[in-house]
């Protein structure tokens, strides 16, 4: 065990340079040094570099400037929504006023028939009156075709008739009414154009 003892206790020493192997140390490296800067001084080929494109300078906005912006981007937003939010609603009510037309046709050709019950002639004349009042306050109007220049963008002929008495494209007679939204065409109406 003294021997391992005698082991421990012996400690490695570094060895200590001397002042003047510290400054030969220092001016290599000092050598060095200027050796590097003079080679980079001396004018040789350069490495060519990359043509990078300058962006350009964006200035930082000021405060004012931002809220101008912001309150742009806001007043787009709601004016987009708005018009978003009108068409929506008017292809619902399109939309639901198509499915009432079935109604409406069946309602105009109970009328064209001939009965001998007048109270139930009267009825049928109180329910198409409703129908076309509840029509009127969603805006939608009927096509008004009889009689009229042809329109191929409100009316669909579906037969042609010789008739002297009426002009070239009227219209003769009117099958099936059409029925607008505003401008919008819900259903065109169903006619025969005299030639």
């Amino acid at each position: 065990m003294n021997a391992v003892s005698k082991k421990k206790e012996k400690k490695e020493v570094p060895v200590q340079e001397t002042p003047d192997q510290v400054l030969e140390e220092q001016a290599e490296t000092a050598e060095a040094v200027r050796e590097a800067e003079s080679q980079a001084d001396t004018p040789g080929p350069e490495p060519e570099e990359p043509a990078v494109e300058e962006e350009p300078v964006v200035e930082p906005m000021v405060p004012k400037e931002q809220f101008l912006r912001l309150a742009a981007e806001y007043d787009n937003y709601r004016k987009r929504t708005a018009k978003e939010k009108e068409g929506l609603w008017a292809d619902a009510k399109a939309d639901t006023v198509q499915a009432f037309l079935p109604v409406y046709d069946n309602l105009e050709r109970a009328l064209k028939q001939e009965t001998a019950d007048e109270a139930y002639k009267k009825g049928v004349e109180m329910i198409m009156n409703q129908l076309k009042e509840i029509f009127a306050k969603l805006g939608i109007t009927e096509i008004d075709a009889q009689g009229k220049p042809f329109d191929p963008n409100l009316h669909n002929a579906v037969m042609h008739i010789e008739d002297e008495n009426l002009e070239e494209n009227v219209v003769a007679q009117v099958f099936q009414a059409g029925f607008m939204l505003g401008e919008k065409v819900i259903r065109f109406a169903m006619v025969q154009v005299a030639n």
